[in-house]
């Protein structure tokens, strides 16, 4: 069996990209692109390959990307190690055939000796030599915080959409188009260990990690941890708070004193989730103060708290883990897509 090769850099990632993942099964979209996009920078061919169609439960969804190089390094999963092997061996054959295939795996494949637990099937396209300039600029779309599309046929060509708007994915007669939407990158402002707890779980987990934090000690840890660290000297309004629709902001603070004008900053802005640490009191009178700026009940609304999918969480690593899976789970919802 081809062992897991750690996913690597493309093309200049960013300076608070997220830490590379523990092993190459758990790289994200981007980095599979960057994977491949490296690979061909080195002068190795390496595959695209996407998952195009299921049938049953399975542990990925349509869309799903693996890229694999032709001395069978890869990044991405498309299950628990149940099919990878056979998907690596495929695609270091596509490779070397040098012309694009449809395999399918699972329920009703060819293949006999290689089934799904689940029971289930899935469709994929392999790209074995998928066009370098096209895998870049996905690279550097994704990295500027754009949504893309993608469109692959099965005889091989590969291209951006125009329009990215239309979150759908499947088969459009010979054209296969997927979605994908940038990387969660997920903002901490605050002081405490709570912060700097959520700031590693958060790298831990391969996301774009930000901390702006009054605390100069905490500003040390950040960038030793490998966030983008800002250190706030006023609780005014801060230029580093800058959104997407694909980035969160959670607020940490024990001292609220702080959060008024960072908080009427980040209201005006298209945050996916904004969350703050305290009690319904506290957010009770979190609310108030915002009221008297004159912020609308509609803004406030935008504001989750208390925080976190555990309730009552004390201590910083339990705090931090029930913020950052209520993060991803609303960002798990928001990037979702229709299938065709």
């Amino acid at each position: 069996m081809v062992e897991c090769a750690p996913a690597v850099w493309g093309i200049g990632p960013p300076d608070n990209a997220a830490a590379e993942p523990a092993f190459a099964g758990a790289a994200t979209s981007l980095e599979i692109l960057r994977f491949v996009a490296e690979a061909g920078r080195c002068g190795q061919r390496a595959a695209l390959v996407t998952i195009t169609g299921l049938t049953g439960s399975s542990s990925r969804p349509v869309g799903t990307l693996m890229g694999v190089t032709e001395d069978g390094c890869f990044a991405g999963s498309f299950s628990g190690g149940c099919i990878e092997a056979a998907v690596v061996a495929e695609a270091v054959e596509a490779i070397r055939d040098g012309r694009p295939r449809q395999v399918r795996y699972g329920a009703g494949s060819p293949y006999i000796d290689i089934r799904l637990p689940c029971g289930g099937g899935v469709d994929l396209l392999f790209q074995p030599t998928p066009d370098l300039d096209v895998i870049r600029q996905t690279v550097i779309r994704l990295e500027e915080r754009q949504p893309l599309a993608i469109a692959q046929s099965a005889l091989g060509s590969l291209h951006i959409l125009a329009d990215a708007a239309e979150r759908l994915t499947g088969w459009r007669g010979e054209t296969f188009t997927s979605w994908y939407a940038p990387p969660l990158r997920l903002v901490v402002v605050g002081h405490g260990a709570e912060s700097l707890a959520l700031v590693q779980l958060g790298l831990a987990s391969g996301h774009l990690m930000t901390l702006l934090t009054p605390d100069e000690r905490l500003v040390a840890s950040g960038k030793r941890l490998g966030a983008c660290t800002e250190l706030l000297s006023t609780s005014d309004s801060s230029p580093a708070l800058v959104a997407d629709p694909w980035s969160a902001v959670v607020f940490l603070f024990h001292d609220h004193a702080w959060e008024p004008s960072l908080l009427e900053q980040v209201i005006a802005q298209p945050w996916f989730f904004i969350g703050a640490m305290g009690s319904r009191r506290t957010h009770a009178n979190r609310l108030e103060q915002l009221r008297e700026r004159g912020i609308s009940e509609e803004a406030l609304a935008r504001i989750t708290a208390p925080l976190g999918l555990i309730p009552s969480a004390r201590d910083p690593m339990t705090l931090a883990l029930s913020a950052l899976a209520q993060v991803v789970d609303r960002y798990r919802l928001v990037v979702v897509t229709e299938q065709e």
